[in-house]
């Protein structure tokens, strides 16, 4: 493999921030909870809408089927995706993660995140 770098270098400005979140968040798809964490990420990007990441191990990956799909962002590195089954429902390429994230967001690594305008996001109030 090539040497990877990402564009950090080259935009100073840009910020990918990994928070970490004691709220308590789930997803559902189709009445099913596919995520339900208290250990989540929530990221921040330059010019993009604050986003949850659940580790793997609160994620039912049972109800999920890696694609081919894959994407790359210049700031986080290539994504993977997966579609979510549930009952007679699926939703393509409905969730991501960046499995070998560059360094600088090195955090990202074996989080999944989910499309907001297919699942349902909730949340229990800031503990």
């Amino acid at each position: 493999m090539g040497q990877r770098s990402s564009a950090f270098s080259q935009h100073p400005d840009y910020r990918v921030d990994l928070q970490p979140s004691h709220r308590r968040v789930w997803i559902v798809f189709n009445g099913e909870t596919i995520a339900d964490s208290k250990r989540s990420l929530r990221v921040y990007e330059t010019a993009h809408e604050p986003v949850y990441y659940f580790p793997r191990e609160d994620v039912r990956l049972d109800l999920m089927e890696r694609t081919d799909h894959h994407t790359f962002c210049p700031f986080k590195g290539e994504a993977s995706y997966w579609t979510l089954r549930s009952g007679d429902q699926r939703a393509e390429n409905a969730a991501w993660s960046y499995e070998d994230p560059f360094e600088e967001v090195a955090g990202l690594a074996n989080y999944v995140s989910f499309y907001g305008d297919v699942v349902e996001h909730q949340s229990d109030v800031e503990a």
